[in-house]
């Protein structure tokens, strides 16, 4: 495909729209079908290899920790160097990532080949979206991103099924190696369909230095978090804090920041992000602990375990499109308050889940309509972050906002097994393990609320909707 600058005027609705659709639903849903059947398989995980709850975290952390670390510089690469190249480097990275995580033989080999995967993830998370944002003429971008918000889902939802299947009757490890031909099939299709984009004025030199920093501010939280009560913990705190001041004046200072600074003095952007860090950090913590929840404590397989999420994944296939033409239609903020609401009343609902639990009256309703809330929220979010920066910082925003995403799911994850009084073994005894999912699925259902309120208070709606909506 040619190469062009800024954005190359493709419409949703030719071949080569649905070209650049397909390719960045591939890979972006291949990073959604690893988090689903991760989720899955950690029960089976720990006891194949003899893992502790600590470890277990360093497995769905250390891929976290890694993507939301490095995704700024994906994000910042694909704006200087061509958004499709250093998308299709991530998908290979991440396929040979997942190739080592298919063959470790220790917890420790597995943690860190997981690091690793993020790493490749950080490079084409970015991309898929920044290749939406810099290919599509700005009037089919919010339909596109729709598109590939519900497209994506298809990953998600074939992820409870190939995923469980594989752990409960072949072998954890397929859930990696599965990403192999996917990885081949999104190359493919990227470099016959996708046209390059990038920013034309990005510097030429990488700010390996604010990178670097990134890592060690997150990576020092996340240890304090997961490991507390270590004698290694205030060192670790103390790293965090030096890390995220040398970070800052970093930033401020260097001719080529990895982060320009200046592209939160848009409002929206800034409380986009916010209200992002605060929704899926109760996310990905419903989602850990509902998991282990129904395998520990309510006896669920890891099939069966898998499949019970599948209302969540279905929304999302069914309506995130429709949420997207919605907040076209009446502006993102309504969108953005009423959907952390309804994933928060979802939440609640999953406080049923318990010893003797009956899918359809107990687990069904509350993941359906915190799939609901999902759906209605996640399309305006992505388009009002996008929206918020100019087209030539498109790769930035997305990497900003993925970053938040993952960050806060990384230390939400990290955060609440401590503070719910769960450590060490304490995982598989169901009585010590129901009552912290009570207390910490209470605790996410605030946090969706929170960002509820969040939305209604900071965001605004553009200025063509304004006088109609507002």
């Amino acid at each position: 495909m040619s190469e062009s600058a800024g954005w190359a005027g493709v419409r949703l609705g030719t071949a080569a729209g649905r070209g650049v659709v397909l390719a960045a639903v591939l890979g972006s849903g291949m990073t959604m079908l690893d988090g689903t059947v991760v989720n899955v398989a950690l029960h089976t995980i720990g006891a194949d290899l003899d893992a502790s709850l600590a470890q277990l975290q360093w497995i769905s952390n250390g891929y976290l920790l890694a993507l939301s670390s490095f995704i700024l510089l994906g994000g910042s690469l694909g704006d200087r160097f061509g958004r499709r190249r250093i998308f299709v480097v991530g998908t290979v990275w991440f396929a040979l990532a997942s190739l080592l995580c298919g063959i470790a033989p220790t917890a420790e080999v597995l943690i860190a080949a997981r690091v690793l995967q993020g790493v490749g993830a950080a490079l084409l998370t970015p991309g898929s979206l920044a290749m939406i944002q810099g290919a599509f003429v700005p009037d089919d971008r919010a339909k596109a991103i729709g598109a590939w918000s519900g497209l994506g889902s298809i990953a998600a939802a074939i992820g409870p099924f190939v995923g469980g299947a594989l752990v409960q009757y072949a072998d954890w490890r397929w859930i990696f190696l599965i990403n192999l031909p996917l990885a081949v099939a999104t190359v493919l299709i990227a470099q016959r369909a996708v046209p390059e984009t990038r920013d034309p004025n990005a510097h030429r030199e990488i700010d390996v230095v604010g990178a670097l920093l990134a890592v060690l501010a997150l990576g020092g939280l996340t240890y304090a978090l997961i490991e507390w009560g270590s004698p290694v913990v205030p060192w670790a705190l103390v790293v965090m804090v030096l890390a995220v001041v040398g970070y800052v004046v970093d930033e401020r200072r260097s001719d080529h920041p990895m982060l320009p600074l200046g592209i939160f003095a848009n409002r929206n952007f800034s409380a986009a992000n916010a209200m992002t860090f605060v929704v899926y950090a109760a996310l990905g913590a419903v989602l850990f602990f509902l998991v282990l929840q129904l395998q520990t404590v309510s006896g669920y397989g890891a099939l069966e375990a898998g499949i019970a999420t599948l209302p969540i994944t279905v929304c999302m296939l069914l309506l995130a499109s429709k949420g997207g033409e919605l907040g076209t239609r009446i502006g993102p903020r309504i969108p953005m308050t009423v959907g952390p609401l309804v994933m928060a009343a979802g939440a609640l609902l999953l406080l049923r889940v318990g010893p003797d639990v009956s899918y359809w009256t107990d687990v069904f309703p509350g993941l359906t309509v915190f799939g609901l809330g999902l759906a209605l929220m996640v399309a305006p979010l992505t388009a009002t972050v996008l929206s918020s920066a100019a087209d030539e910082h498109a790769g930035i925003a997305s990497g900003v906002n993925n970053a938040v995403a993952r960050a806060g799911s990384l230390l939400a994850v990290a955060a609440l097994p401590v503070a719910v009084g769960l450590a060490g073994e304490e995982y598989t005894d169901p009585a010590a393990f129901d009552a912290a999912y009570v207390t910490a699925t209470v605790v996410c259902a605030v946090l969706l609320a929170l960002g509820g309120l969040l939305s209604w208070v900071a965001i605004r709606n553009p200025e063509r909707l304004s006088s109609t909506v507002e």
